[in-house]
Protein backbone atom coordinates (compact mmCIF):
# COMPACT_ATOMS: atom_id res chain seq x y z
CA UNK A 1 0.00 0.00 0.00
CA UNK A 2 0.74 3.53 -1.05
CA UNK A 3 1.25 4.01 2.78
CA UNK A 4 3.87 1.39 3.59
CA UNK A 5 6.44 2.82 1.20
CA UNK A 6 9.47 3.84 2.48
CA UNK A 7 10.92 7.75 2.92
CA UNK A 8 14.36 8.47 2.20
CA UNK A 9 16.25 8.74 5.04
CA UNK A 10 16.86 12.25 5.33
CA UNK A 11 12.84 13.14 4.93
CA UNK A 12 11.77 10.02 7.07
CA UNK A 13 13.95 12.50 10.40
CA UNK A 14 12.03 15.38 9.27
CA UNK A 15 8.45 13.78 9.93
CA UNK A 16 9.68 11.33 12.74
CA UNK A 17 10.96 14.18 14.47
CA UNK A 18 8.35 16.41 14.01
CA UNK A 19 11.09 19.04 12.47
CA UNK A 20 8.22 21.13 10.18
CA UNK A 21 6.56 21.96 13.52
CA UNK A 22 10.00 23.54 14.73
CA UNK A 23 10.72 25.00 11.83
CA UNK A 24 7.26 26.69 11.45
CA UNK A 25 7.50 28.17 14.87
CA UNK A 26 11.30 29.56 14.84
CA UNK A 27 10.09 30.77 11.36
CA UNK A 28 7.89 32.85 13.04
CA UNK A 29 9.77 34.02 15.95
CA UNK A 30 12.50 35.66 13.64
CA UNK A 31 9.50 36.80 11.08
CA UNK A 32 8.03 38.48 13.90
CA UNK A 33 10.82 40.19 15.76
CA UNK A 34 11.92 41.14 12.07
CA UNK A 35 9.03 42.78 10.53
CA UNK A 36 6.09 42.38 12.92
CA UNK A 37 4.38 44.24 10.06
CA UNK A 38 4.64 41.90 7.08
CA UNK A 39 4.00 38.95 9.42
CA UNK A 40 0.73 40.46 10.77
CA UNK A 41 -0.42 40.89 7.15
CA UNK A 42 0.44 37.40 6.22
CA UNK A 43 -1.66 36.24 9.43
CA UNK A 44 -4.17 38.27 8.81
CA UNK A 45 -4.13 37.50 4.98
CA UNK A 46 -7.89 37.36 3.56
CA UNK A 47 -8.02 34.30 1.22
CA UNK A 48 -11.60 34.96 -0.49
CA UNK A 49 -12.68 38.07 -0.81
CA UNK A 50 -13.04 41.00 1.45
CA UNK A 51 -10.21 43.28 3.47
CA UNK A 52 -7.81 41.74 5.47
CA UNK A 53 -7.23 41.26 9.25
CA UNK A 54 -10.85 40.06 9.94
CA UNK A 55 -8.75 37.10 12.13
CA UNK A 56 -7.03 38.22 15.66
CA UNK A 57 -4.01 36.11 17.28
CA UNK A 58 -1.46 38.80 16.61
CA UNK A 59 2.01 39.61 17.28
CA UNK A 60 2.96 41.69 19.93
CA UNK A 61 3.93 45.47 18.52
CA UNK A 62 5.49 48.69 19.77
CA UNK A 63 2.23 50.71 19.26
CA UNK A 64 -0.54 51.01 21.73
CA UNK A 65 -3.07 48.51 21.11
CA UNK A 66 -5.62 51.34 22.75
CA UNK A 67 -4.77 53.54 19.70
CA UNK A 68 -6.03 50.87 17.15
CA UNK A 69 -9.71 51.19 18.05
CA UNK A 70 -9.56 55.22 17.03
CA UNK A 71 -7.57 54.40 13.80
CA UNK A 72 -9.34 53.27 10.64
CA UNK A 73 -9.28 49.58 10.64
CA UNK A 74 -6.89 49.26 7.52
CA UNK A 75 -4.42 51.65 8.99
CA UNK A 76 -4.30 50.06 12.32
CA UNK A 77 -3.78 46.74 10.67
CA UNK A 78 -0.75 47.61 9.50
CA UNK A 79 0.55 50.44 11.82
CA UNK A 80 0.46 48.22 15.03
CA UNK A 81 -0.62 44.58 14.02
CA UNK A 82 -4.01 45.26 16.10
CA UNK A 83 -5.91 43.81 13.48
CA UNK A 84 -9.90 44.38 13.84
CA UNK A 85 -12.55 41.49 13.74
CA UNK A 86 -15.03 43.89 12.06
CA UNK A 87 -13.16 45.82 9.71
CA UNK A 88 -15.91 47.71 9.18
CA UNK A 89 -16.88 48.65 12.68
CA UNK A 90 -14.11 50.94 14.16
CA UNK A 91 -15.95 50.38 17.40
CA UNK A 92 -15.83 46.68 17.55
CA UNK A 93 -12.25 46.70 20.00
CA UNK A 94 -14.78 47.88 22.36
CA UNK A 95 -16.91 44.78 22.46
CA UNK A 96 -14.14 42.07 21.91
CA UNK A 97 -16.74 39.18 22.42
CA UNK A 98 -19.07 40.57 19.90
CA UNK A 99 -16.45 40.24 17.29
CA UNK A 100 -15.54 36.65 18.09
CA UNK A 101 -19.55 36.30 18.07
CA UNK A 102 -19.86 38.02 14.45
CA UNK A 103 -17.20 35.24 13.35
CA UNK A 104 -18.57 31.97 13.79
CA UNK A 105 -21.80 33.02 14.12
CA UNK A 106 -22.93 33.86 11.13
CA UNK A 107 -21.77 37.14 10.95
CA UNK A 108 -19.16 38.12 7.96
CA UNK A 109 -16.00 37.38 8.63
CA UNK A 110 -12.34 37.01 6.12
CA UNK A 111 -11.32 33.46 5.29
CA UNK A 112 -8.01 34.40 6.93
CA UNK A 113 -4.75 32.52 6.47
CA UNK A 114 -5.53 32.40 10.77
CA UNK A 115 -8.84 30.78 10.39
CA UNK A 116 -7.56 28.18 7.25
CA UNK A 117 -5.00 27.01 9.91
CA UNK A 118 -6.39 26.97 13.30
CA UNK A 119 -10.20 26.43 12.13
CA UNK A 120 -10.28 24.22 9.74
CA UNK A 121 -6.59 22.75 9.27
CA UNK A 122 -6.04 21.48 12.42
CA UNK A 123 -9.40 19.79 12.57
CA UNK A 124 -7.44 17.02 11.02
CA UNK A 125 -5.09 17.17 13.65
CA UNK A 126 -7.44 16.51 15.98
CA UNK A 127 -8.84 14.30 14.37
CA UNK A 128 -5.82 11.43 14.58
CA UNK A 129 -5.76 12.63 18.32
CA UNK A 130 -9.23 11.55 19.13
CA UNK A 131 -8.04 8.34 16.62
CA UNK A 132 -5.67 7.48 19.22
CA UNK A 133 -7.88 7.94 22.29
CA UNK A 134 -11.03 6.26 21.01
CA UNK A 135 -8.43 3.17 19.77
CA UNK A 136 -6.54 3.41 22.99
CA UNK A 137 -10.17 2.81 24.69
CA UNK A 138 -10.63 -0.85 22.27
CA UNK A 139 -9.74 -4.44 23.48
CA UNK A 140 -5.71 -4.55 23.82
CA UNK A 141 -5.57 -0.53 24.63
CA UNK A 142 -3.99 0.93 26.81
CA UNK A 143 -7.05 2.43 28.20
CA UNK A 144 -8.86 -0.55 27.95
CA UNK A 145 -7.60 -2.52 31.32
CA UNK A 146 -8.83 0.11 34.24
CA UNK A 147 -6.40 -2.13 36.62
CA UNK A 148 -3.55 -1.21 34.37
CA UNK A 149 -4.45 2.13 33.41
CA UNK A 150 -5.66 3.41 36.90
CA UNK A 151 -2.10 4.77 37.93
CA UNK A 152 -1.04 6.57 34.83
CA UNK A 153 -4.53 7.93 34.95
CA UNK A 154 -3.80 9.07 38.46
CA UNK A 155 -0.83 10.75 37.36
CA UNK A 156 -2.39 12.44 34.49
CA UNK A 157 -4.77 13.98 36.45
CA UNK A 158 -2.10 15.12 38.72
CA UNK A 159 -0.61 16.78 35.72
CA UNK A 160 -4.10 18.61 34.77
CA UNK A 161 -4.52 19.48 38.45
CA UNK A 162 -1.04 21.11 39.81
CA UNK A 163 -0.36 23.08 36.52
CA UNK A 164 -3.91 24.95 36.78
CA UNK A 165 -3.38 25.42 40.50
CA UNK A 166 0.15 26.83 40.07
CA UNK A 167 -1.09 28.92 37.37
CA UNK A 168 -3.92 30.41 38.95
CA UNK A 169 -1.93 31.12 41.80
CA UNK A 170 1.08 32.50 39.86
CA UNK A 171 -1.78 34.35 38.10
CA UNK A 172 -3.78 36.35 41.21
CA UNK A 173 -0.16 37.31 42.45
CA UNK A 174 0.44 39.48 39.22
CA UNK A 175 -3.02 40.68 40.06
CA UNK A 176 -3.77 40.72 36.71
CA UNK A 177 -7.30 38.99 36.33
CA UNK A 178 -7.50 38.55 31.99
CA UNK A 179 -5.04 35.93 33.16
CA UNK A 180 -7.00 33.56 34.82
CA UNK A 181 -8.59 32.16 31.37
CA UNK A 182 -5.27 30.26 30.39
CA UNK A 183 -5.56 27.95 33.35
CA UNK A 184 -5.54 24.70 30.89
CA UNK A 185 -2.87 25.95 29.13
CA UNK A 186 -0.13 24.59 31.28
CA UNK A 187 -2.48 21.08 31.42
CA UNK A 188 -1.00 20.17 28.18
CA UNK A 189 1.67 17.55 27.11
CA UNK A 190 2.73 17.20 23.59
CA UNK A 191 3.27 13.76 22.46
CA UNK A 192 5.68 13.79 20.25
CA UNK A 193 8.23 15.94 21.86
CA UNK A 194 7.86 13.90 25.20
CA UNK A 195 7.92 10.75 23.66
CA UNK A 196 11.27 11.45 21.89
CA UNK A 197 13.14 13.42 25.20
CA UNK A 198 11.95 10.30 27.04
CA UNK A 199 13.36 7.70 24.30
CA UNK A 200 16.85 9.70 24.71
CA UNK A 201 16.35 9.61 28.63
CA UNK A 202 15.17 6.10 29.49
CA UNK A 203 16.00 4.34 26.46
CA UNK A 204 13.39 2.63 23.95
CA UNK A 205 12.23 -0.42 25.98
CA UNK A 206 12.22 1.33 29.26
CA UNK A 207 8.55 0.80 30.93
CA UNK A 208 8.63 4.52 31.55
CA UNK A 209 8.04 5.37 28.26
CA UNK A 210 5.12 3.20 28.13
CA UNK A 211 3.64 4.99 31.44
CA UNK A 212 4.20 8.50 29.43
CA UNK A 213 2.79 7.54 26.42
CA UNK A 214 -0.63 6.03 28.42
CA UNK A 215 -0.55 9.30 30.41
CA UNK A 216 -0.01 11.84 27.49
CA UNK A 217 -3.30 9.78 25.94
CA UNK A 218 -5.51 10.64 28.66
CA UNK A 219 -3.69 13.96 28.75
CA UNK A 220 -5.25 13.99 25.20
CA UNK A 221 -8.93 13.12 26.07
CA UNK A 222 -8.95 15.46 28.88
CA UNK A 223 -7.37 18.43 27.03
CA UNK A 224 -10.55 17.54 24.03
CA UNK A 225 -12.65 18.00 26.74
CA UNK A 226 -10.94 20.80 28.12
CA UNK A 227 -11.46 22.52 24.72
CA UNK A 228 -14.81 21.91 24.32
CA UNK A 229 -16.31 22.93 27.41
CA UNK A 230 -13.99 25.73 28.57
CA UNK A 231 -12.98 27.59 25.54
CA UNK A 232 -16.21 28.12 23.15
CA UNK A 233 -15.23 29.92 19.74
CA UNK A 234 -18.15 32.08 20.57
CA UNK A 235 -21.17 32.14 22.54
CA UNK A 236 -23.02 29.03 22.72
CA UNK A 237 -25.89 27.54 20.22
CA UNK A 238 -26.56 23.84 21.39
CA UNK A 239 -29.08 23.22 18.77
CA UNK A 240 -26.33 22.98 15.89
CA UNK A 241 -25.18 20.17 17.96
CA UNK A 242 -28.05 18.16 16.42
CA UNK A 243 -26.25 18.90 13.30
CA UNK A 244 -23.29 16.93 14.72
CA UNK A 245 -25.68 13.90 15.81
CA UNK A 246 -26.98 13.43 12.32
CA UNK A 247 -23.56 13.63 11.55
CA UNK A 248 -22.73 10.68 13.52
CA UNK A 249 -26.01 8.97 12.39
CA UNK A 250 -24.56 9.49 8.66
CA UNK A 251 -21.52 7.62 9.17
CA UNK A 252 -23.69 4.41 10.41
CA UNK A 253 -25.64 4.97 7.72
CA UNK A 254 -22.76 4.59 5.35
CA UNK A 255 -21.46 1.53 7.45
CA UNK A 256 -24.41 0.00 6.71
CA UNK A 257 -23.93 0.32 3.16
CA UNK A 258 -20.27 -1.04 3.38
CA UNK A 259 -18.94 2.44 2.35
CA UNK A 260 -15.67 1.80 2.66
CA UNK A 261 -13.48 4.92 1.65
CA UNK A 262 -12.20 7.34 4.31
CA UNK A 263 -13.28 10.54 1.76
CA UNK A 264 -16.98 9.74 2.43
CA UNK A 265 -16.94 9.77 5.71
CA UNK A 266 -14.82 13.00 5.50
CA UNK A 267 -16.66 14.86 3.49
CA UNK A 268 -20.10 14.19 4.18
CA UNK A 269 -20.54 14.10 7.95
CA UNK A 270 -17.58 15.24 8.33
CA UNK A 271 -18.38 18.35 6.97
CA UNK A 272 -21.61 18.32 9.04
CA UNK A 273 -19.57 17.70 11.81
CA UNK A 274 -17.15 20.51 11.18
CA UNK A 275 -20.24 23.53 10.44
CA UNK A 276 -22.15 22.13 13.25
CA UNK A 277 -19.39 22.61 15.72
CA UNK A 278 -18.75 25.89 13.86
CA UNK A 279 -22.09 27.32 14.32
CA UNK A 280 -22.65 25.64 17.71
CA UNK A 281 -19.61 28.01 19.23
CA UNK A 282 -17.47 24.97 20.20
CA UNK A 283 -13.88 25.19 18.46
CA UNK A 284 -14.25 24.08 14.66
CA UNK A 285 -10.85 22.31 15.20
CA UNK A 286 -12.51 19.60 17.57
CA UNK A 287 -15.56 19.18 14.60
CA UNK A 288 -14.45 15.89 13.58
CA UNK A 289 -14.43 14.19 16.90
CA UNK A 290 -17.51 12.94 17.00
CA UNK A 291 -17.08 10.56 13.76
CA UNK A 292 -13.85 9.27 14.56
CA UNK A 293 -15.70 6.28 16.71
CA UNK A 294 -18.23 6.12 14.28
CA UNK A 295 -15.84 5.53 10.96
CA UNK A 296 -15.52 1.62 10.19
CA UNK A 297 -12.94 0.38 12.63
CA UNK A 298 -10.31 -2.73 13.73
CA UNK A 299 -11.98 -4.11 17.13
CA UNK A 300 -8.77 -4.29 19.01
CA UNK A 301 -5.96 -2.12 19.36
CA UNK A 302 -2.07 -3.23 18.81
CA UNK A 303 -0.57 -0.50 21.04
CA UNK A 304 0.77 2.92 20.01
CA UNK A 305 2.65 3.17 16.87
CA UNK A 306 2.61 -0.43 16.33
CA UNK A 307 3.81 -1.51 13.36
CA UNK A 308 1.25 -4.31 12.79
CA UNK A 309 -1.16 -1.33 12.70
CA UNK A 310 0.29 -0.46 9.05
CA UNK A 311 -0.95 -3.37 7.53
CA UNK A 312 -4.81 -2.97 8.70
CA UNK A 313 -6.84 -1.25 6.04
CA UNK A 314 -9.97 -0.59 8.25
CA UNK A 315 -11.87 2.74 7.38
CA UNK A 316 -9.91 4.28 10.55
CA UNK A 317 -6.67 3.09 10.00
CA UNK A 318 -6.75 4.32 6.35
CA UNK A 319 -7.18 7.65 7.23
CA UNK A 320 -4.56 8.22 9.73
CA UNK A 321 -2.45 6.40 7.23
CA UNK A 322 -3.24 8.90 4.64
CA UNK A 323 -3.31 12.25 6.71
CA UNK A 324 -0.26 11.40 9.24
CA UNK A 325 2.60 13.00 6.75
CA UNK A 326 0.17 15.69 5.50
CA UNK A 327 -0.75 16.89 9.26
CA UNK A 328 3.03 17.11 10.28
CA UNK A 329 2.85 19.71 7.11
CA UNK A 330 0.01 21.77 8.75
CA UNK A 331 1.40 21.77 12.23
CA UNK A 332 4.41 23.59 10.56
CA UNK A 333 2.12 25.73 8.99
CA UNK A 334 0.61 26.10 12.51
CA UNK A 335 3.50 26.87 14.05
CA UNK A 336 4.17 29.46 11.42
CA UNK A 337 0.73 31.15 11.96
CA UNK A 338 0.87 31.16 15.82
CA UNK A 339 3.88 31.40 17.18
CA UNK A 340 5.06 34.49 15.59
CA UNK A 341 5.70 36.85 19.07
CA UNK A 342 7.79 39.69 19.94
CA UNK A 343 10.82 38.40 22.24
CA UNK A 344 9.98 41.51 24.46
CA UNK A 345 6.51 39.86 25.04
CA UNK A 346 7.82 38.26 28.21
CA UNK A 347 5.52 39.04 31.03
CA UNK A 348 3.38 37.73 33.86
CA UNK A 349 1.72 35.27 31.54
CA UNK A 350 4.98 33.72 30.35
CA UNK A 351 6.44 32.66 34.04
CA UNK A 352 2.68 31.48 34.92
CA UNK A 353 3.03 29.22 32.06
CA UNK A 354 6.43 27.82 32.61
CA UNK A 355 5.61 27.72 36.23
CA UNK A 356 2.50 26.01 35.86
CA UNK A 357 4.27 23.68 33.41
CA UNK A 358 7.80 23.03 34.74
CA UNK A 359 6.68 23.10 38.53
CA UNK A 360 3.39 21.77 38.21
CA UNK A 361 3.86 18.63 36.21
CA UNK A 362 6.16 16.88 37.86
CA UNK A 363 4.56 17.76 41.29
CA UNK A 364 1.67 16.73 40.13
CA UNK A 365 2.66 13.41 38.53
CA UNK A 366 4.65 12.39 40.91
CA UNK A 367 2.31 13.02 43.71
CA UNK A 368 -0.72 11.50 42.32
CA UNK A 369 1.37 8.88 41.18
CA UNK A 370 2.10 8.47 45.22
CA UNK A 371 -1.30 8.45 46.24
CA UNK A 372 -2.21 6.16 43.94
CA UNK A 373 0.01 4.05 45.10
CA UNK A 374 -0.37 4.59 49.26
CA UNK A 375 -4.09 5.31 49.11
CA UNK A 376 -5.04 3.42 46.38
CA UNK A 377 -3.26 0.21 46.67
CA UNK A 378 -2.39 0.78 42.52
CA UNK A 379 1.14 -0.26 41.74
CA UNK A 380 4.16 1.93 39.18
CA UNK A 381 5.26 -0.62 36.59
CA UNK A 382 8.07 -2.77 37.24
CA UNK A 383 11.81 -1.14 36.76
CA UNK A 384 10.13 1.90 37.78
CA UNK A 385 10.77 4.18 40.99
CA UNK A 386 10.29 7.54 41.88
CA UNK A 387 13.24 8.91 40.29
CA UNK A 388 11.73 7.83 36.92
CA UNK A 389 8.25 9.25 37.78
CA UNK A 390 9.65 12.64 38.78
CA UNK A 391 11.83 12.57 35.39
CA UNK A 392 9.00 11.41 33.13
CA UNK A 393 7.02 13.95 34.87
CA UNK A 394 9.50 16.67 34.02
CA UNK A 395 9.09 15.01 30.38
CA UNK A 396 5.62 15.81 30.39
CA UNK A 397 6.07 19.24 31.15
CA UNK A 398 7.08 20.04 27.12
CA UNK A 399 3.56 21.52 26.63
CA UNK A 400 4.38 23.17 22.77
CA UNK A 401 2.03 22.58 20.69
CA UNK A 402 -1.53 22.43 22.61
CA UNK A 403 -0.78 24.55 24.90
CA UNK A 404 0.53 27.17 21.81
CA UNK A 405 -3.29 26.31 20.48
CA UNK A 406 -4.85 26.49 23.51
CA UNK A 407 -3.33 29.94 24.23
CA UNK A 408 -4.93 31.13 20.94
CA UNK A 409 -8.23 29.78 22.21
CA UNK A 410 -7.87 30.67 25.46
CA UNK A 411 -6.76 34.87 24.74
CA UNK A 412 -7.61 35.36 21.07
CA UNK A 413 -10.51 36.67 19.31
CA UNK A 414 -10.43 39.60 21.29
CA UNK A 415 -11.33 37.97 24.70
CA UNK A 416 -7.79 39.39 25.85
CA UNK A 417 -5.58 42.36 25.14
CA UNK A 418 -3.09 41.21 23.00
CA UNK A 419 -0.01 41.71 25.56
CA UNK A 420 -1.49 39.04 27.58
CA UNK A 421 -1.71 36.48 24.64
CA UNK A 422 1.91 37.10 23.74
CA UNK A 423 2.54 36.40 26.73
CA UNK A 424 1.18 33.34 27.31
CA UNK A 425 2.44 32.27 23.97
CA UNK A 426 6.03 32.95 25.18
CA UNK A 427 5.29 30.60 28.25
CA UNK A 428 3.98 27.65 25.59
CA UNK A 429 7.32 28.13 23.32
CA UNK A 430 9.38 28.31 26.61
CA UNK A 431 8.17 24.76 27.75
CA UNK A 432 10.42 23.10 25.28
CA UNK A 433 13.26 23.90 27.56
CA UNK A 434 11.58 21.46 29.48
CA UNK A 435 13.81 18.88 27.42
CA UNK A 436 16.86 20.26 28.32
CA UNK A 437 15.80 20.43 32.07
CA UNK A 438 14.36 16.60 32.01
CA UNK A 439 17.76 15.59 30.19
CA UNK A 440 19.86 16.57 33.22
CA UNK A 441 17.53 16.06 36.01
CA UNK A 442 17.53 12.16 34.56
CA UNK A 443 21.26 12.70 34.43
CA UNK A 444 21.54 13.91 37.74
CA UNK A 445 19.09 11.46 39.42
CA UNK A 446 21.73 8.32 38.27
CA UNK A 447 19.32 7.51 34.71
CA UNK A 448 20.50 5.85 31.99
CA UNK A 449 19.16 4.52 28.93
CA UNK A 450 18.60 1.04 28.49
CA UNK A 451 19.62 0.68 24.96
CA UNK A 452 20.22 2.78 22.21
CA UNK A 453 17.70 2.51 19.39
CA UNK A 454 20.44 1.35 16.99
CA UNK A 455 21.49 -0.91 19.40
CA UNK A 456 18.38 -2.21 19.56
CA UNK A 457 18.06 -2.23 15.86
CA UNK A 458 21.22 -3.85 15.22
CA UNK A 459 20.35 -6.33 17.78
CA UNK A 460 16.66 -7.64 16.36
CA UNK A 461 18.50 -7.77 12.91
CA UNK A 462 21.34 -10.06 13.88
CA UNK A 463 18.27 -11.91 16.01
CA UNK A 464 15.12 -12.28 13.69
CA UNK A 465 16.44 -10.48 10.35
CA UNK A 466 16.00 -7.20 8.88
CA UNK A 467 12.09 -6.95 8.27
CA UNK A 468 11.82 -7.42 12.53
CA UNK A 469 14.16 -4.49 12.51
CA UNK A 470 11.96 -2.34 10.78
CA UNK A 471 9.05 -3.13 12.83
CA UNK A 472 10.64 -1.45 16.03
CA UNK A 473 12.17 1.12 14.06
CA UNK A 474 8.53 1.87 13.00
CA UNK A 475 7.17 1.64 16.49
CA UNK A 476 9.78 4.02 17.89
CA UNK A 477 8.82 6.75 15.32
CA UNK A 478 6.27 9.36 16.29
CA UNK A 479 2.68 9.50 14.32
CA UNK A 480 1.52 13.18 14.93
CA UNK A 481 2.56 15.48 17.63
CA UNK A 482 -0.80 14.85 19.57
CA UNK A 483 -2.08 16.95 22.75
Amino acid sequence: MAHQRKKPAPVAFLYENSLFLIAGAVGALIWANINATSYQHFVNLNLIGGDDAHHVDHPASDAEPADSEHAEPAVAAADDGHADEHAASPDSDAHPDDGADSEHAGGHHGFTVSFLINDILMALFFAIAAKEVWEAMLPGGALSNPKKAATPLMATLGGIVAPAGIYLACAAATGQSALMGGWAVPCATDIAFSYLVARLIFGQGHPAIAFLLLLAIADDAAGLIILALFYPSAPLAPEWLALAAAAVATCYGLRRFRVHSFWAYLLVPGVMSWFAFYKAGIHPALGLVPIIPALPHAKTDLGLFAREELNRDDTLNEFEHWWKDPVELILGLFGLANAGVAFSAVGAGTWAVLAGLIIGKPLGITLFTWLAQKLFRLEIPGGMTYRHVVTLGMVAAIGFTVALFVSTAAFGGGKAPVEVLDSVKMGALGSFGAAILAILLGRSLGIRPQKSLDETLAGVSAETGSEAAGDVESASSICIATP
